[in-house]
């Protein structure tokens, strides 16, 4: 059996590692396509090596040497076409690749706006989720004294720190209220949005840019905001989210059913013969009473990678959403949050602890039998355990007796618990 996966992000790489424990090179070979890079990296890594933290070699979680020892066949070419009927592909190369089996794992790309001017841009609007993206990064920063960064999320305020690395006047334009108020509440926001300007950047809140200009040459000069503030830069980093990368099979002889992303069901099958799909380009029908599910994160992708493997070596798969968990780091402060911490229905409540004296904070949110999420800012914590807990189904009392037992020890030592203030309250 031949299995084809089309991208080697976390879902592609895992979905080719879990075929191969199951599978030996007599009966399954295995091929890897990647355009961007060809060996898998850590996608949320980006900016160490922008930071000069990192070498890009560093960002490959697995040696090279595996590869070949897996015996699983590399190839760093773009996929033009899809003859599903024929289970060919069509490289840009020109050349063909049969398969018995498919997986698409091509993952996101960045969301874009279009902005008035965006058509005279040749230069200087960066994104930064892939290696070609930090090839521009820092091909440019040498050139570069001013830097406007929109889109308030992970992404965005890791651009933003990685220009502060190398001394580049970042303003920072989110136009929410506060500081990402899709994963956080605002007492959380704001203390980010402190953070923030603690290292220098102009956090602008409640503004959007409307227009770009550009020099004689097509690099970005200066962007103009919704309160016609005019802000010079050289760098304009769109950080404003990703969509599921499937244009371009819009466009080949045998197209899956596409919706926002590859439509397939909970086992990753396509509308397609022998072609699934998994990771960020997938949305996954759950059925009538539920909404198609589309999941943009590492840990979702690394799961259903593993899963789709299973399915395309016939396993009876259906696909149930682990609770959500997520772990980053804003400048100095830790963040985790596992389980819902948003999107809640009003009146729903809350525990909120906060140091005295230190930007850290824990907000534990619950409903009258059981702990429903945790958002977790300025320490360590172990996910599992609270991912546990969640679906355990704890009530409060417990888990604020054993919230100790979370805690990673840190550098400095651990926090005492008994010294945050508390409160209850609803969101």
């Amino acid at each position: 059996m031949h299995v084809v996966i089309v991208g080697n992000g976390v879902a592609g790489t895992e979905a080719a590692l879990a075929i191969r424990r199951r599978l030996d090179p007599s009966r399954a070979r295995i091929t890897l396509i990647s355009e961007e890079h060809p060996y898998f990296f850590s996608r949320t890594a980006l900016m160490y090596a922008y930071m000069e933290r990192m070498q890009r070699r560093d960002l490959e979680p697995y040696e090279r040497g595996v590869w070949a020892r897996q015996q699983i066949e590399r190839i760093q070419n773009r996929v033009v076409d899809i003859d599903a009927d024929a289970h060919t592909l069509t490289l840009g190369s020109g050349a063909t690749l049969s398969y018995d089996r498919l997986l698409l794992a091509v993952g996101a790309r960045p969301r874009m706006v279009p902005f008035k001017g965006l058509e005279q841009v040749k230069d200087g609007l960066v994104n930064f989720v892939s290696m070609q993206d930090l090839d521009a990064c820092e091909r440019l920063t040498w050139s570069t004294d001013q830097a406007v960064v929109i889109g308030g999320g992970l992404i965005g305020v890791e651009l933003a720190e990685s220009f502060v690395h190398h001394k580049i006047q970042v303003s920072f334009v989110v136009r929410e209220p506060y500081f990402w108020p899709a994963a956080l509440a605002e007492e959380e926001g704001q203390l980010i949005s402190e953070e923030i300007r603690r290292h220098g950047i102009e956090l602008i809140l409640e503004r959007e840019v409307e227009r770009i200009d550009t020099d004689a040459r097509g690099r970005v000069s200066a962007v103009h905001l919704s309160d016609e503030r005019r802000l010079d830069c050289q760098m304009l980093g769109v950080a404003i989210g990703v969509t599921p990368n499937v244009e371009w099979l819009r466009e080949v002889k045998t197209a899956p059913a596409l919706a926002r992303g590859i439509c397939v069901d909970r086992s990753f099958r396509t509308s397609l013969p022998d072609v699934f799909a998994a990771g960020d380009c997938a949305e996954i029908d759950r059925g009538e009473d539920q909404p198609p599910l589309l999941e943009t994160i590492w840990y979702s992708a690394k799961l259903q990678g593993q899963l789709a493997a299973a399915a395309i070596l016939g396993d009876a798969i259906r696909y149930e959403p682990p609770i959500f968990y997520n772990s980053s780091k804003f400048f100095g402060i830790e963040y985790t949050t596992v389980g819902q911490c948003v999107n809640l229905a009003p009146g729903t409540r809350s525990l909120y602890r906060k140091h005295p004296t230190r930007p850290i904070t824990q907000r534990i949110i619950f409903d009258e039998e059981r702990v429903l999420g945790f958002s977790m800012l300025g320490s360590r914590w172990d996910h599992t355990l609270l991912t546990q807990w969640i679906a355990e189904r704890r009530p409060l009392d417990y888990v604020r007796e054993h919230l100790g037992r979370a805690q990673f020890d840190v550098e400095f030592g651990r926090v005492e618990l008994s010294t945050f203030q508390e409160e209850e309250r609803t969101l």
